[in-house]
């Protein structure tokens, strides 16, 4: 049976002759064009008053794809299939393998670990998309939902009036959920940085010539900015056209991607740890990016996991080179207490021996691991059997086991946002930051902050 369809991201809206002017695409991954539109604000139906952390004011959200084995992880399980190499070591109550994530091993002090989470569904698509929107993506409101991070975007706009980025940037990915029902404004913004700035930014012919055409272009169309008659498209394409120009000859933003190769090699020169170096300098730079995706794959290892140099432990490396000296970094730019960083991904893999191609298949048992935003460090929430199969004690006040929606909702009030807003969306049932909010189905880990 193949997997339900899931949202996709809808070209973004442009006039007839707009290809005459500055209009222009980032390198390495397409930009949803979204995410420059101004916004507009979706109806509040409901509000109920709850509490929230609000320790934080940004989110590095790292989706590791393919899915980690939980068991080999953030919840190591020791038997006959454990590599030497792993060098299991116990750091207090932690079991830790040591061998393969040698680096973050020095941060455990100030990070938890959730081991009784568990995910809906073992398809790769289905159960990566519920992740990023926080509700079954099979359910007929779904194609409306937005992304974790628009939502936040939706939150955060308009807070900072110097923003040079928009308050969703999702890095080292193209594609995914986007703004669903919101405001164009709140759709992601791809890249996938390299250290050489922000690509396409430049004009051909420089950006004297680019100051001309752009004082031209504006004198043009000065009459149709003010009509009223053609619609917020029109105006939206405007507002489009115009922060694209405040990105393109921007120091700041130019100077947020640039980076050498001494410090690419400090976070592994990898994809993933050019995205995490690109992460840390948009929140030290304050430039305006509050919620920041990293995709890092691929944890899909269904053969030969423990092959030296290939399976977990080239990937676990990618991980580790790089997650490590960004909380170091975080730390030291003193940004790490307001900052809640998130890594997880779509389920775990098959616990105890291995499969016959000496890999894990697909597993719902999963655990993740957190930092900042006033988490408290050395923590371990819930555990679970011998060899991780399922939970056996859950760690938190619901007493069961925590489900991506938890986890949306942990995110939420991490940054003071009501998860249990409700808006109007195209279906006319109204849409709940966190499904089934008016009946307290899920909720916040707040055990996290103990």
């Amino acid at each position: 049976m193949k997997p339900p369809m899931v949202p996709t991201q809808p070209g973004f809206w442009r006039r007839p002759h707009l290809g005459r002017r500055m209009f222009f695409r980032h390198a390495g991954a397409a930009v949803g064009g979204y995410f420059l539109l101004p916004e507009r604000p979706a109806e509040t139906v409901a509000r109920a008053a709850v509490s929230t952390k609000g320790t934080a004011c940004n989110c590095i959200f790292i989706l590791m794809s393919g899915g980690p084995s939980h068991v080999d992880t953030f919840d190591l399980k020791e038997g006959p299939w454990t590599p030497a190499g792993f060098n299991p070591t116990s750091y207090g109550d932690v079991r830790w393998p040591q061998g393969l994530l040698p680096n973050l091993a020095a941060h455990l002090p100030n990070v938890a670990l959730v081991r009784s989470v568990k995910s809906w569904a073992l398809v790769h698509v289905l159960a990566r998309t519920w992740v990023m929107i926080g509700r079954n993506p099979a359910q007929a409101n779904a194609r409306f939902a937005p992304h974790i991070g628009s939502v936040v975007a939706q939150e955060f706009s308009g807070r900072d009036p110097s923003a040079t980025l928009p308050v969703f940037v999702s890095l080292n990915t193209s594609n995914g959920p986007g703004a669903g029902f919101l405001s164009a404004a709140n759709h992601p913004f791809y890249m996938s940085p390299g250290g050489g700035g922000l690509a396409n930014t430049t004009h051909p012919l420089g950006a004297a010539r680019l100051d001309r055409r752009t004082a031209l272009l504006n004198d043009l169309d000065s009459d149709l900015k003010l009509s009223a008659e053609l619609g917020s498209a029109v105006h939206e394409s405007f507002a489009y056209t115009e922060a694209a120009r405040k990105l393109m000859y921007n120091n700041t933003v130019n100077s947020i991607f640039t980076f050498d190769a001494a410090e690419r090699a400090r976070y592994g020169t990898t994809g993933f740890g050019n995205a995490c170096i690109a992460a840390r300098r948009m929140l030290r730079a304050n430039s305006g990016a509050r919620f920041i995706q990293i995709t890092q794959g691929d944890w899909d290892q269904h053969e030969d996991i423990y092959k030296p140099n290939a399976g977990h432990w080239s990937i676990a490396k990618q991980f580790d080179n790089a997650i490590a000296p960004l909380l170091t970094d975080l730390k030291n730019d003193g940004v790490l207490n307001e900052t809640l960083v998130v890594c997880m991904g779509e389920f775990g893999r098959v616990p105890g021996n291995l499969n016959s191609g000496q890999g894990r298949d697909h597993y719902a048992q999963q655990a993740i691991l957190l930092a900042g935003g006033g988490v408290q460090g050395g923590l371990v929430v819930g555990s679970t059997d011998r060899t991780g199969a399922a939970t056996v004690e859950s760690g938190w006040s619901r007493k069961r086991d925590i489900r991506p929606e938890d986890v949306e909702a942990t995110i939420y009030s991490a940054l003071g946002i009501d998860y249990t807003k409700e808006l109007a969306d195209p279906s006319g049932r109204g849409f709940q930051y966190v499904p089934f909010s008016d009946r307290d189905q899920y909720g916040p880990v707040n055990e996290l902050w103990a």
